[in-house]
């Protein structure tokens, strides 16, 4: 192993790059189990249970040491409710509003970020960062645009606008937190959080339907479910190791690329011109960002990650 210096300097981006493929292929498949009549709140409980493995992995690897301290607890609580409270809304958006215009609003998210860690914690870039920061701006969108249909707003908006906020602000909590506390004990409370909200999703959930109990119903939610823990578990360490002006738009953007990509060639779907464009923004932009010789957050942390050995 390569001294702390050098190996963190890439750790940020070994993680994230394992969270966009992680979650790309989550994206891809997370709406097949819905589909086969598996409730989406249900799937949040799913996700909630899934949470639990990578979490006692980690705290093993740490030898069982949890930051209690009140800030670290503070911080630990509300990165893990920005992120699940923000899933719960989802829930209540999709049911109320169409999905081509929710997700572009939520997929914004990266601007809370980028603005808040501008602000408050003096994070800068290279002009080659700012470049795809604004290539990644402007590629989120595209990915869920759909020509026609357009629906007023009402409710579902700020549902949507409620959920970019939350998972903005988390991102930032998120890099915040690792100034005061371990990876590993974030993605503790994270999964606190998870599984505290599950009573909610199953007072949420309609019952009177039949729900899929078989093979392709829970069993098929938690085989990608497990794909979206270990993302955030991986995001957690490239918060730790790289700038959150660098990490939110490059997963942002990183993510609904490999999803588009694996759409293509395992779904045989088809992107329309717009989100072509976005491919092409996207691709651009991950590639600036993990390029950017100055991407790393420049916080003295021992490189060990959860990719570094």
């Amino acid at each position: 192993m390569t001294n702390s210096a050098t190996s963190g300097s890439r750790v940020w981006l070994l993680n994230a790059l394992a969270t966009v493929v992680l979650w790309g292929i989550w994206g891809a498949f997370s709406g097949l189990s819905p589909q086969h009549g598996f409730p989406e709140t249900l799937v949040y409980c799913v996700w909630a249970l899934t949470m639990i493995p990578p979490a006692v992995i980690v705290l093993a690897q740490a030898k069982w040491k949890l930051d209690t301290n009140p800030r670290a607890v503070a911080h630990g609580l509300a990165v893990g409710l920005l992120g699940a409270g923000g899933q719960m809304v989802l829930f209540y958006a999709v049911t109320r509003g169409p999905a081509y215009l929710i997700f572009p609003v939520i997929s914004l998210s990266p601007v809370v970020t980028i603005a808040l860690s501008f602000l408050f914690m003096g994070e800068r870039t290279g002009r080659l960062g700012a470049v795809g920061i604004v290539l990644a701006l402007l590629a989120l969108p595209t990915f869920d645009f759909a020509p026609g249909g357009a629906a007023s707003g009402g409710s579902w908006m700020w549902m949507a606008l409620i959920v970019m906020a939350c998972w903005g602000l988390q991102a930032y909590f998120m890099k915040s937190a690792n100034r005061v506390m371990t990876g590993e004990s974030i993605f503790f409370y994270m999964t606190v959080t998870g599984l505290a909200l599950v009573p909610v999703a199953l007072m949420l959930t309609d019952f009177s339907r039949p729900i899929n109990d078989g093979a392709d119903g829970p069993w098929l939610a938690a085989g990608i479910q497990v794909l979206n823990a270990v993302g955030a578990l991986t995001l957690v360490f490239a918060f730790r190791y790289g700038k959150a002006i660098i990490v939110a738009p490059l997963t942002n953007a990183g993510a609904p690329l490999a999803t588009a990509i694996i759409s293509l060639v395992a779904l045989g779907v088809m992107p329309g011109s717009i989100k072509l464009v976005g491919i092409g923004l996207a691709l651009a932009a991950s590639l600036m960002l993990a390029f950017e010789p100055d991407a790393t957050g420049g916080d003295d942390h021992k490189a060990d990650g959860i990719l570094v050995k």
